[in-house]
């Protein structure tokens, strides 16, 4: 090539817009350095000092909400629950007393059906009919021992049999059998409860199940089987319960023991199939366990708790179980109880019964046990605060069970609910009660989104879309949006959760419409901003669906105009909450400007380029650095667009004299960012000139000595479009560029081709029309860098793959205009 051709040739000129970009490859490489995203913390909130039901900052009143805190004793629990229900009411029989008998074969009376005083107890049978009953009662009372110390073990066995009405009238007969056979060997049952250790074995009521199953046969050796169980495994026990008399100081040793006896009962009752509420003796067993609750032991009652919800409790009673339970998980030292027991979820032995806290939430009325499942999920909202109780939940399906729970409590009552009416104050009462449980609800749901594990569950239910539907159904409830709020920022922040929620079509309107009414809630628009932020930072759909939501540009600006409101002089800051909003919602529009349609309108828009101009102007870097670093990477990103209706085009004097302050701050990303946009900015000759006359230039070639990649680009894209001027190469060369460049290039090339492209540019344009520079050394690390096989490249394919592509089409051509010119002027003087 002749001098004359290279001479011709090097007529063009390198710019930093890509005008010269060939390939798609290159724009897209181009666009991303010109375009970013914004990266923020996402807001914290410190977890509450106390736990109860609804937090401090709760948005409902103290007087119109249920209680976080209340006694609880063995009293408050009802009595008529413990009668098993045989799901048919059935009518009044009249009152005719009969002596039942019958003929023999003679036409006599037969002597068999005569009532007869027991002689024997093998001869006696429990349970016998209510008229042969009131006879046997006749015929014996006289016959009663004497009373004595022991007798006191019969007054249990006469509460059962009182609580049974066919049963009232047989009381002393089962009384002196029961005596005769017990007091010889249970008379140890009534040392002082102080110093006494649980003398039954607990053992044995395990491993006891005979071949018929029991509880729900009608045969007269199915009751016989179970009378005999009932008063060789369960009767001891729940003597040895009653023994124990409210107030009396109990030990850990013995509350140890009273544990393992209810876990036995539990076990046995499960293996016979006498859980839920056909067994004859529940109401014993019920009146027993309330009367221990008064022990006081939260570790007992916790125990207690698992049995009664396994023998199917309602109405009052299983409120006051899920209240025990509640008060039970405010104390955070108790979370230890809840990891060691199985009261979360089933154990292994027991039947499909209401034995667990989540197997209640599965009940498809919630309206009839409303408040009972408040306390519930209140508990488990609690108790998914711990990491390790949270986990535990996640394992056993928590989040699909709160799913399922607010989706039935979206759609209502059912017309078949059992105390459900047609009034509008029951309807009303309905809709509260749903929204304070749905409180509860999105709270557990916030907890358990801490999980990284939780993602997974999020996903594959439709979380998404319910959590939307739930945000849209209660947008007037703040403590309800604050909860889902918060469940989303966690979420948001892992670009799967984010295409998800992206997918979902209402989200975005849903949140623009909550901003709108709720501007003033700052802790559910910071959440609502970062969400949006997070969203258009990987969502292209996203930032379509913001920008064309009617008005949702304008919601935008109208919050940044309510949280600006600098006051003055400037020094004096608003709190850091105000501020923090701020910084969200900036970060949202500069990844909305990515979008070029989006973009192209922000920039355009007077009021939204004067609010991030008022933000330079009257925030201090030192005081406010990410506030005022996002403001420059949104103003550089909007710089990207330069049309004919930009206002960051026609304000560039003013933006520039704004970036000078920058530019001599002590803050690297600061200087960057400034940097960035004078990179777009120069393209306009008035800001070339204004760099050269106040120096600018000099100071971005010492970002050259920065070794930082990023730094480094954004240097290059400023000192290429000032050497367009060829006034002002010969001043860039005086200030030492060229051999920073060179060593910019041997240093960084290897690490990112893209830089390595924009030097070698920015030494052509440089070197156009001056003496060349260091021609050697440059031709050495070219001729070095355009061998591909003397590269040492990544091992991983991905990377090498993408490191290829950058050498051969963004670097390679360059740098071999440059060798051939260099050559070319070194062989000709």
């Amino acid at each position: 090539m002749s001098l004359m051709e290279l001479q011709d040739k090097s007529e063009h000129v390198y710019t930093s817009t890509g005008l010269r970009r060939q390939t798609s490859a290159e724009i897209v490489s181009e666009a991303r350095r010109s375009l970013r995203t914004l990266a923020t913390q996402r807001p914290f909130t410190p977890q509450e000092k106390h736990r109860q039901l609804f937090g401090e900052s709760s948005s409902r009143a103290h007087d119109g909400r249920p209680p976080s805190a209340f006694s609880l004793h063995a009293r408050h629990f009802e009595a008529p629950d413990s009668r098993p229900g045989s799901g048919t009411r059935l009518s009044p029989l009249e009152r005719k007393p009969r002596l039942s008998v019958s003929l023999g074969e003679d036409g006599g009376l037969d002597e068999a059906t005569l009532p007869k005083p027991p002689a024997e107890r093998g001869n006696t049978r429990i349970g016998s009919g209510g008229s042969r009953a009131k006879l046997l009662r006749a015929a014996s009372v006289n016959r009663l021992p004497p009373v004595t110390p022991n007798t006191k073990n019969m007054s249990l066995e006469t509460r059962i049999r009182a609580d049974r009405p066919g049963d009232r009238e047989k009381l002393h007969c089962s009384d002196v059998t029961e005596h005769t056979t017990n007091s010889s060997s249970e008379t140890d049952l009534h040392i002082p409860t102080k110093h006494r250790i649980l003398q039954t074995d607990v053992s044995s009521l395990r491993g006891s199940k005979p071949e018929v199953k029991l509880g729900h046969g009608d045969t007269g050796d199915d009751n016989m089987d179970e009378s005999v169980f009932w008063n060789t495994k369960l009767l001891p026990v729940l003597q040895e319960f009653e023994s124990f008399a409210p107030g009396d100081a109990v030990s850990d040793e013995i509350v140890g023991q009273l544990c393992n006896a209810c876990n036995g009962l539990h076990e046995a009752l499960a293996e016979r199939g006498m859980l839920g509420r056909q067994f004859k003796q529940r109401s014993a067993i019920l009146r027993t366990l309330f009367r221990l609750i008064d022990v006081g032991s939260d570790r007992l009652n916790l125990t207690l708790a698992k049995l009664i919800l396994a023998l199917n409790v309602s109405g009052n009673n299983l409120l006051n179980i899920c209240k025990l339970v509640f008060k039970i998980s405010r104390n955070a030292s108790n979370d230890a109880l809840f990891l060691n027991g199985c009261i979360l979820a089933h154990c292994v032995y027991v039947c499909p019964h209401t034995d667990s806290l989540l197997s209640l939430l599965h009940c498809e009325d919630v309206w009839s046990k409303s408040e009972a499942v408040l306390y519930c999920v209140g508990s488990l909202k609690l108790l998914s605060g711990n990491s390790t109780l949270s986990r535990l939940l996640l394992s056993k399906g928590f989040v699909v069970i709160l799913l399922q729970l607010s989706k039935r409590l979206m759609h209502g009552p059912s017309s078949t609910s059992a105390n459900i009416t047609s009034h509008g104050s029951e309807g009303e009462g309905q809709r509260i009660i749903a929204g304070h449980i749905l409180v509860q609800v999105t709270a557990a749901l916030r907890n358990i989104a801490d999980q990284s594990e939780s993602r997974p569950s999020f996903l594959s239910n439709k979380a998404f879309s319910t959590l939307c539907l739930i945000l849209e159904n209660h947008r007037k409830d703040l403590d309800i949006c604050i909860n889902v709020a918060r469940i989303f920022s966690k979420l948001s922040t892992y670009t799967e959760c984010c295409h998800a929620l992206a997918e979902s079509p209402r989200c975005c309107s849903i949140f623009l419409d909550l901003l709108s009414k709720h501007s003033g809630k700052q802790d559910l628009v910071v959440r609502l901003l970062f969400t949006l932020g997070n969203l258009t930072a990987k969502s292209t759909e996203a930032r379509e669906r913001v920008y064309e939501e009617e008005g949702g540009i304008a919601v935008l600006l109208d919050l940044f105009q309510v949280y600006q409101e600098t006051p003055s002089p400037p020094k004096q800051f608003r709190g850091p909450e105000r501020e923090d909003v701020l910084v969200k919602l900036i970060r949202l529009l500069a990844n909305l400007a990515i979008h070029p349609t989006v973009g192209t309108a922000l920039a355009a828009n007077t009021l939204c380029v004067q609010l991030l101009l008022e933000v330079l102007e009257c925030r201090c870097v030192q005081e406010s650095e990410e506030l005022v670093i996002n403001a420059v990477a949104t103003i550089n990103n909007l710089s990207f667009y330069q049309g004919e209706s930009s206002v960051v085009r026609s304000q560039h004097t003013h933006i520039s004299q704004l970036l000078l302050k920058l530019l001599l701050s002590s803050s690297m990303d600061a200087v960057l960012e400034a940097t960035r946009v004078f990179g777009n900015l120069s393209q306009i000759k008035d800001v070339r000139h204004f760099i050269m006359q106040h120096k600018v230039e000099q100071y971005v070639v010492t970002l050259l000595d920065s070794k930082t990649p990023d730094v480094c680009f954004s240097a290059c894209g400023v000192l290429i479009n000032l050497s367009a001027d060829p006034e002002n190469r010969a001043m860039l060369r005086a200030t030492g560029s060229t051999q920073k460049l060179i060593d910019c290039l041997r240093d960084l090339g290897p690490q990112d081709w893209h830089l390595a492209a924009v030097v070698c540019q920015t030494l052509w344009n440089c070197s156009l029309d001056g003496e060349p520079q260091h021609t050697q050394e440059l031709l050495e690390i070219l001729r070095l860098y355009s061998d591909g096989g003397a590269l040492q490249w990544p091992s991983d394919d991905g990377v090498r793959q993408v490191q290829e592509a950058c050498w051969e089409l963004l670097f390679l051509p360059v740098a071999e205009r440059l060798k051939e010119r260099f050559y070319i002027e070194d062989v000709i003087p």
